[in-house]
């Protein structure tokens, strides 16, 4: 295929809908109507009903009367990601060393539609926080992983992302005004790493490097995860980073 944008007579519609209709159901909407899916989707309520239906039979969807919800057969999306991509198979690996290292959490994430989408992750035996697993998606701006990986976006990109983000105050912490998240992100672009104190959970602290490939190119962010009562913030980039620009610089050999 060549560049650009696919012809739309190349394109699956049916497909694309089916999946529209999974992408409905979230952790705020875990069972929803047909009218609801409707609404969501932008489809009729016929076309709906049929799309759930089909996902029914099909195993990945159930029904209780008239709401339906997903069942764990939709996990074999993500599994088949996780399984065939090589950024979690290569990255996996040097976590756990680092995780255990320094005996915290460490994570790989990735930029996906505005959110970090958690690709691989080691707890170390300290579970501080249900995000950190392979398959959640959070919000870039109040994560360190995020806006490392929105520090080294074209600055266009970056300007188009605050314009059209709508920044949730997730805790007292969460900075939510849009200059003040440009010259967080500019900072963690200047420094070369970055810290997120709390913004998106009470008691997590996280400090974040990016992973670049062995052209350069950046292509995930890897942090490390600690509770705030046990690490104050110039402990933590003191004693986390030095061991992840280790990982770091070995990562970036093997991408």
């Amino acid at each position: 295929m060549g560049e650009g944008s696919p012809q739309s007579r190349d394109l699956v519609a049916g497909l694309e809908k089916g999946l529209q209709v999974i992408e409905a159901f979230d952790q705020e909407r875990a069972r929803l109507t047909i009218a609801e899916v409707a609404e969501r989707t932008g489809l009729t309520r016929a076309a709906a009903r049929r799309y759930l239906i089909t996902l029914t039979h099909l195993g990945y969807m159930r029904h209780d009367g008239k709401l339906f919800s997903l069942t764990p057969a939709v996990l074999r999306l993500g599994q088949s990601y996780l399984h065939s991509a090589r950024l979690p198979r290569i990255a996996q690996p040097l976590l756990y060393r680092l995780a255990y290292s320094l005996g915290e959490a460490a994570s790989c994430g990735v930029l996906d539609d505005g959110q970090l989408v958690c690709v691989a992750a080691v707890s170390a035996g300290r579970l501080v926080s249900t995000t950190l697993q392979p398959g959640t998606r959070v919000p870039a701006y109040c994560t360190a992983n995020g806006r490392v990986l929105l520090s080294h976006l074209p600055p266009e990109e970056v300007e188009r992302y605050l314009s059209s983000v709508a920044p949730e105050r997730i805790t007292a912490h969460t900075i939510v005004h849009r200059e003040r998240l440009a010259v967080e992100i500019a900072r963690a672009r200047e420094q070369g790493y970055c810290v997120v104190d709390q913004e998106l959970e009470l008691g997590l602290r996280t400090i974040a490097v990016p992973l670049r490939n062995f052209r350069g190119d950046i292509v995930a962010a890897m942090n490390v995860s600690v509770h705030e009562g046990r690490m104050p913030l110039d402990t933590l980039v003191e004693r986390c980073l030095p061991a992840m620009v280790k990982i770091q610089a070995e990562l970036s050999a093997l991408l």
